[in-house]
């Protein structure tokens, strides 16, 4: 029972989506640490960087769940999931969401201290954004600077500061996020109509709102590409991995259409997942090459 239960949590915030964020905030600890102080993270400074993400997206997750669950109940591709479904109470979803909340806490106490200092600010997004979608169709846009935290997040960790680069990163992290959040709210265009939620599709209609996620993914397209021009510290390898993230691109959005949607899944979860694993994967080569050996 306890493992059917952990399996429900899991399945509940999504796990498999970590991919989405984690390598960027690996990607901006290498970087920040690289930029800051010219060596790679400890791993000591990696572990917090895990727990303090697991915290985070954990606690998001069963925000946006226990916040939406009457939505998720009356729309029918939501409907199964744990909390409209009774496989979980919503105490139960509380419970875990505070947990995940102290998790964060404890993981970022043992990073910086502008780590610590940014923390209210970054719980404040995480509570927001649920409530979004409710007024605006910039909700995506609030998304992509919530999830843009982790990469930011994992610079602060190991630099103590902001700069510039550490900006670009969050920037294109932000709007590579909300592109691919739009794609994925097509599928639900009709049924934020008719309950009255704010979407892109739902104001701008498919395809409009395709054309928006293409502009969206035009800024990280050029965010990464500056970042190779402006860093001494990066090379050709970690252009390498810009030139496949464009690849990716521009195969998610040449697979989804207005009249065709049966390939969304393939565009959200497949594109987005290998696209973050690789631009973290060819970061990853260039520095350790260049500054571990």
């Amino acid at each position: 029972m306890r493992g059917n239960k952990l399996v429900t949590f899991l399945e509940m915030i999504k796990i498999e989506h970590t991919l989405f964020a984690l390598p960027f905030a690996f990607m901006g600890a290498m970087l920040g640490a690289v930029v800051g102080v010219g060596e790679l993270p400890s791993w000591a400074q990696i572990g917090w960087i895990i727990l303090a993400m697991v915290g985070a997206r954990s606690a998001a997750m069963g925000l946006n769940r226990v916040i939406d669950k009457t939505f998720d109940k009356n729309n029918p591709r939501t409907s199964m999931r744990a909390i409209p479904a009774g496989l979980l109470s919503s105490k139960e979803v509380w419970i875990f969401i505070v947990a995940s909340f102290v998790l964060l806490f404890v993981a970022t106490a043992n990073l910086s201290t502008l780590a610590m200092k940014l923390l209210p600010l970054a719980v404040f997004m995480l509570v927001f954004y649920s409530y979004t979608k409710r007024f605006t169709w910039l909700c995506h846009i609030i998304l992509g600077f919530t999830i843009a935290l982790a990469p930011l997040g994992g610079w602060v960790a190991v630099t103590g500061h902001v700069d510039i680069y550490a900006l670009i990163l969050y920037v294109s992290v932000a709007f590579w996020t909300a592109g691919f959040d739009v794609i994925y709210a097509c599928q639900d265009m009709e049924f934020d109509r008719n309950t009255g939620l704010h979407s892109i599709p739902q104001r701008f209609g498919l395809n409009g709102a395709l054309w928006i996620a293409k502009g969206f993914h035009l800024i990280p397209a050029i965010g990464f590409l500056v970042m190779f021009l402006l860093m001494a510290e990066l090379s050709w390898w970690y252009f390498a991995g810009v030139l496949i993230s464009y690849a990716l691109m521009i195969y998610e959005h040449s697979i989804v259409r207005p009249n065709n949607l049966s390939k969304l899944n393939t565009a959200f979860f497949t594109m987005n997942g290998t696209l973050s694993i690789v631009v973290f994967c060819f970061t990853c080569i260039d520095l350790v090459v260049r500054y571990a050996w």
